[in-house]
């Protein structure tokens, strides 16, 4: 097994009214020696912001502002900001995040071209009900039942005169074209689908329709692990090795104690990342220390975002839903611990 390295927690929430229920769950990236972390704050009531902090290096706090860095505007994130991830491509950032109205969660983007000023570009998943997508998944076939029997996770708390979208969260861009096509990852539960375009302005609901009838061909991975058995979702950012991209992401397991969130490991193939190369059998790293078993919402580690300093791999995650703190390992390592178990996935891309 890989050896993983806890370095504890590194941010806390405080007494701001923005922050005081918990801090958690950052996007990360590294611009020289500095990696900016902008994390999600939440406030009392379960509102959610978005917080920044910088540091030097990895792990020391250079800078933390005293208020939000971005905060809700528009309808479809009233109730929250949630879960930024964060890549560049072509000198262009994209921040993507969970834009909550109090009964939706839907994968939206911001972009920048400095980190200090970001435009918002709205909700980029399928603009779709519930109920659109199951009918259009049940035409598709050859998809796991699992993806249009999720009835009482959408129905069971939800006003029945409203209409529930469908919940398309965790979305995440490559950090650079692949075949000359912008590429992101999203999830749909219980698994993590890809989807690849030359604008985003081709991301209408046309492109979804036809999407769906072919979903089969646009899912990464599915639930295989026990550790994974609920359901999974894309976690950091791919970072691009030699042998493939690797993807850090959350797997959920319902056991006696409720779910286990745990971060996994899967190495995805550059050129066509729709094919599994590896994933581990077995959890990254699970919930272990108190911070990471009682919290907001216990047994969770929530990974969100990475930086590489050298060959050592900075693996910053929500604890608990209510600090955030880092684990590291050795990136040769890991990619060669997943070769150990490199998947017969013979899927073409559709």
């Amino acid at each position: 097994m890989i050896e993983i390295k806890k370095e504890g927690v590194l941010l806390t929430k405080t007494d701001l009214e923005f922050e005081n229920e918990g801090v958690l769950n950052p996007a990360a990236i590294r611009e020289g020696d500095s990696v900016h972390l902008f994390y999600r704050a939440v406030r009392n009531g379960n509102y959610s912001s978005v917080g920044y902090c910088r540091l030097d290096g990895p792990l020391t706090i250079a800078e933390r502002w005293n208020k939000p860095f971005m905060v809700p505007e528009f309808e479809y994130e009233s109730h929250g900001v949630e879960d930024a991830r964060l890549t560049k491509i072509d000198n262009l950032y994209y921040l993507t995040y969970t834009g909550y109205d109090g009964i939706n969660a839907r994968g939206a983007l911001a972009t920048s071209k400095d980190l200090k000023h970001f435009t918002k570009l709205g909700i980029i998943v399928p603009p779709i009900t519930y109920a659109e997508f199951v009918f259009l998944a049940e035409s598709a076939g050859k998809v796991n039942e699992n993806y249009y029997r999720n009835h009482k996770f959408y129905y069971q708390e939800a006003d029945p005169e409203k209409k529930m979208m469908l919940w398309d969260k965790n979305v995440i861009f490559f950090p650079r074209r692949i075949e000359g096509k912008l590429v992101f990852l999203h999830r749909i539960r219980p698994g993590i689908q890809i989807a690849c375009v030359n604008n985003l302005e081709d991301l209408n609901k046309e492109y979804w329709e036809k999407y769906f009838l072919n979903l089969h061909d646009h899912i990464v991975l599915d639930p295989v692990y026990p550790h994974e058995s609920s359901y999974i979702g894309s976690g950091c950012p791919p970072v691009e090795t030699g042998q493939g991209w690797l993807l850090i992401y959350h797997g959920v397991e319902e056991t006696e104690k409720g779910l286990v969130y745990s971060a996994c490991a899967a190495l995805l193939d550059l050129n066509n990342p729709v094919k599994e190369i590896a994933r581990l059998p077995y959890p990254l790293f699970s919930p272990q220390y108190e911070w990471e078993l009682k919290g907001e919402v216990n047994n969770v580690v929530f990974p969100t975002g990475t930086s590489l300093f050298g060959d050592t791999l900075f693996i910053y995650y929500g604890a608990a839903d209510t600090q955030i703190a880092t684990a590291t390992v050795s990136l040769t390592g890991l990619v060669t611990e997943l070769l150990n178990y490199a998947a017969k996935n013979e899927k073409q891309p559709g």
